[in-house]
């Protein structure tokens, strides 16, 4: 029996880069058997830095918060790795929103920074392994 790839939409904020690249480089081995999507620039600088094949959507104010929340309601993302700068002034706060209330309405896990992403992206590695849920 085939199982279904974790489906993974990675997100982060102009200041939050950096800290996504570190994130996903000490997950890279587990990360590299889901199906990823991310934003514009952090979705490249996944594929450029880390080798990850990652569906890229547009940059989140051109619209990509809004393609990944329509992927998500659609029932096609698993769970949402967001890390937010809640320290600058964001031009697409509506669309940042939206995403994270599809996500409570939904039932989808959203992690918004490092502490909850390491425990979110830990618990789905260790249910890939085996491990019973949590």
């Amino acid at each position: 029996m085939q199982t279904m790839k974790t489906r993974i939409a990675l997100i982060a904020h102009d200041q939050k880069k950096d800290d996504m690249i570190a994130l996903a480089g000490e997950y890279q081995d587990f990360l590299s058997g889901c199906a990823l999507t991310a934003t514009g620039t952090t979705g490249g600088r996944l594929i450029n830095e880390l080798g990850l094949t990652v569906e890229r959507k547009h940059s989140g104010p051109f619209g990509g918060d809004l393609q990944i929340g329509s992927l998500l309601v659609e029932g096609m993302i698993d769970c949402v790795i967001f890390l937010r700068d809640p320290m600058t002034p964001q031009p697409h706060e509506p669309d940042i929103n939206a995403l994270v209330r599809a996500c409570d309405v939904h039932n989808v896990a959203c992690a918004t920074n490092l502490a909850s992403a390491h425990l979110v992206l830990s618990q789905l590695r260790a249910r890939q392994d085996g491990a019973p849920r949590l």
